[in-house]
């Protein structure tokens, strides 16, 4: 990294590059949604489209799953990340947050912080703010020798996150520009929220720099925001050119027109952007988020945003069509190639599995507790958590379980027989029990994502409350975190089950472990085909590509080229429910859903 430093500054009309008006062409990667072996190819492809910029968020809870823990390996490596944007000879700007939304898991929040008693969550409340010091604190070292005029990328630094849409504590929004001055941040401080008067208002601060987030209505909005800022250059920072899909419902999509021509908009008026998303990437893991605006809908998988890079990086209608928006007003790169080839076509049996009781004293440790405590009173931010009763009712016909609140779905058992599920955001909060219910009760709890906005971030998981039968607690409970994390001890345990030469699942029913092997036709990404698979979660050679459900809309799981090997691939399924047929698909093409149902 060079040590001579240039200067970046905002002027009267413009942003300034060396004291000369320079327009901030960005486009939104998040480093924590594509793997790292990847972010120089769509860094490259940024540049292609004309951008001069790459814009981040910062996912504090990715980082810091525990307090004192800040991890930064592997695709957690933002100071590489930044590397490669400066390679390019691209800037950046970087959005730590601390709250970032982004339909990411608790708004990138820290679940930990919401036990710590008496927080005052994105306000000036002194432990929360302590937190937010040492989180600034860590990343110090990452962000500040980056900056532009230390020979970095990094031209702009975002004060919170559409704070006017949550609150007004103008002491909070001080402390944070504070901070990051405190912390040797130099390059200008801006805040982004939607162009409404309240919102403006109550998410800014005089010293702060204003942009705005919004898709469409471009000479409206940059009105609203210019009467707020009577000088300094119009920014949208976050240029909506498509969204995200929640399971249950349709795939969604935005008009490539009219997208290009709010574009033109925004350009002819001298506005800079950062366009959100130039690709959205992937959901891994127990990452999405969640949205709560009177029922509970998780985020699914995907997270490819309908963006001018689909989810497997690859240029589509709407790149080309900013891209010769673009050029009207900058140079643009060289482009990358035009069409994805298909992916190669094939299938692998499920060739072992064992059930998920099984499996029980491999991924967790169990303890034991009056009433049923939370997932994150026992520290276990995310997945499955599993509890379990007696029950003895030999002289009682009609039995009914109720639970206060379950977040998020609960299959329920009796010695391992189906009774059935509680789904939050069904309201589901009561099941029949079979009649004369005598033997072990299992309720397995899933955590289908924390909601990333509102008023609700920060919900505990798991059972909430006494769960009842018939009216009468259920004590004596024995609870058990599933630590999926690592999944090599089930991992191990079906290579044990395939090596005996056990029969392969056709079809594997749930709750349960399958495994396949399949050898790679050619380099490159896949699409792994959830068609008549119930709802679970995947592992290819230990890496978890995330969840699949049978209610969509996303009917493909992507598959990284980098995590993948020419020969003997292992896959990992857990199946909840069970398939219709037993073996693993790929198929040539993503396939997120229809368009309505």
């Amino acid at each position: 990294m060079s040590t001579s430093g240039r200067r970046f500054a905002i002027g009267e009309t413009d942003f300034l590059l060396d004291e000369q008006p320079w327009r901030i062409l960005s486009g939104s990667l998040h480093y924590f949604r594509i793997h790292p072996d990847q972010w120089a190819d769509r860094i490259a492809k940024a540049r292609g489209m004309g951008l001069n910029t790459i814009e981040t968020y910062v996912a504090w809870n990715a980082h810091s799953p525990r307090p004192g823990v800040f991890e930064t390996e592997a695709g957690l490596d933002l100071g590489r990340f930044l590397d490669l944007v400066a390679e390019q000879g691209m800037n950046a700007i970087v959005r730590p947050g601390p709250y970032i939304c982004a339909e990411w898991d608790n708004g990138g929040l820290p679940a930990w912080l919401f036990q710590r008693p008496g927080t005052g969550i994105r306000s000036s409340e002194p432990t929360y703010l302590a937190a937010v010091t040492e989180y600034y604190q860590q990343l110090a070292p990452i962000l500040v020798p980056r900056q532009i005029d230390r020979g970095g990328p990094i031209i702009l630094m975002q004060v919170e996150n559409e704070y006017g849409a949550y609150g007004d504590d103008k002491a909070y929004l001080k402390a944070l520009a504070e901070l990051n001055r405190e912390i040797g941040v130099t390059v200008p401080l801006i805040t982004v929220d939607q162009p409404t008067h309240t919102m403006l208002e109550n998410g800014s601060l005089p010293e702060l720099h204003l942009t705005g987030s919004f898709g469409s209505r471009v000479p409206e909005r940059l009105e609203t925001l210019r009467k707020h800022q009577q000088t300094g250059p119009l920014m949208c920072s976050e240029f909506w050119n498509g969204w995200f899909d929640s399971w249950g419902l349709h795939h969604h999509t935005t008009p490539v027109a009219e997208i290009a021509h709010s574009l033109d908009e925004l350009l002819a008026r001298g506005g800079s952007v950062n366009i959100y998303m130039l690709q959205g990437g992937t959901n891994f893991g127990f990452t999405n988020g969640a949205n709560h605006k009177g029922t509970y809908a998780p985020i699914v998988t995907s997270y490819d945003y309908d963006a001018p890079l689909d989810e497997a990086g690859n240029p589509t209608e709407k790149y080309w069509a900013m891209r010769d928006v673009i050029s009207k007003y900058a140079p643009v790169g060289e482009p990358p190639n035009a069409e994805a080839a298909p992916r190669p076509t094939f299938s692998a049996p499920i060739e072992a599995s064992v059930p998920l009781w099984a499996m029980l004293d491999r991924v967790g440790r169990w303890s034991t507790h009056q009433d049923p405590p939370t997932c994150d009173d026992l520290g276990h931010y995310h997945g499955f958590m599993l509890y379990r009763t007696e029950l003895d009712y030999q002289d009682t016909s009609t039995l009914a379980l109720a639970v206060s609140e379950v977040r998020d779905r609960a299959q329920v058992f009796l010695d391992r027989d189906p009774v059935g599920v509680l789904s939050r955001d069904h309201h589901e909060h009561v099941l029949p029990l079979p009649a004369n219910a005598r033997g072990t009760l299992d309720v397995l709890v899933e955590d289908l994502g924390r909601v990333d906005y509102g008023p609700r971030i920060g919900e505990p998981k798991g059972l909430i409350g006494p769960a009842r039968v018939n009216g009468r607690p259920l004590t004596e409970w024995e609870v058990l975190p599933l630590d999926l994390d690592d999944i090599e001890p089930v991992a191990a345990a079906l290579r044990e089950e395939a090596a005996a030469g056990s029969a392969p699942a056709t079809p594997l029913v749930g709750p349960a472990f399958g495994r396949a092997v399949f050898d790679l036709p050619e380099t490159g990404d896949l699409f792994l085909d959830t068609h008549g698979w119930g709802k679970g979660v995947v592992w290819i050679n230990g890496f978890c590509l995330g969840r699949y459900w049978s209610r969509g809309p996303q009917r493909t799981l992507y598959v990284p080229g980098p995590v993948l090997r020419e020969h003997g691939n292992e896959l990992v399924v857990l199946e909840l429910h069970a398939t219709a047929h037993g073996e693993a698909r790929f198929v040539p093409q993503m396939d997120l859903g229809p368009l309505e149902f």
